[in-house]
């Protein structure tokens, strides 16, 4: 499995990494809102820097954690026939649907975004709330960065999927059917 595994490595590496600082952006999400509430309801008092932060920090888990999630297998899907298949056919879904579904969604999120992002940058455009915060343009930002994050994950899926299935056919009849051992373990193997 030449470049494909060590690729899907890589990639996988760049979305926990990216799940770890999402984690941390909740946290800081929580104890913000909290802080809002606080001094809502504790000192009838506000901030709108605060509210904007929360808003800003959700976006960022939101869209950011797109990746994280594909690489988790956290995403919803209807799994009345995923579940009863071989590794093989789960394989072949993971391919076609990434083929055929997920990287083209990314590519028309990125190109979809563009002219909305660059415009937002060239004004450098901030919050119309009085009080807000400024970098409304990073925010929308994150809209072609997440297609891209995804997409990355959605190429690393893809590689472990045919991966697996180049390991699949390399291997004799016999021995192509593994009882309890997924073959993302033997792949795993395979390329250390």
């Amino acid at each position: 499995m030449p470049p494909l595994v060590p690729l899907a490595r890589q990639l996988d590496r760049l979305a926990t990494s990216a799940g770890s600082l999402l984690g941390w952006f909740t946290l800081a999400m929580v104890l913000l809102q909290s802080a809002v509430v606080l001094l809502r309801y504790g000192f009838d008092g506000g901030s709108v820097a605060l509210q904007d932060a929360v808003l800003y920090l959700h976006g960022a888990v939101l869209m950011l954690g797109l990746a994280y999630a594909l690489h988790t297998d956290a995403h919803v899907r209807v799994d009345v026939f995923y579940r009863r298949m071989s590794h093989r056919g789960r394989a072949w879904v993971n391919a076609v649907g990434t083929l055929v579904f997920l990287l083209p969604l990314c590519v028309f999120i990125i190109l979809g975004s563009w002219h909305f992002t660059a415009a937002s940058w060239a004004v450098r455009e901030a919050s119309s709330s009085a009080g807000g915060l400024p970098g409304i343009f990073l925010l929308k930002s994150l809209i072609p960065l997440s297609a891209l994050t995804l997409g990355l994950q959605g190429i690393a899926q893809l590689c472990r999927s045919l991966a697996e299935l180049m390991l699949v056919e390399s291997r004799p009849p016999a021995a192509s059917v593994v009882a309890e051992e997924p073959v993302t373990k033997a792949v795993e193997e395979a390329g250390a």
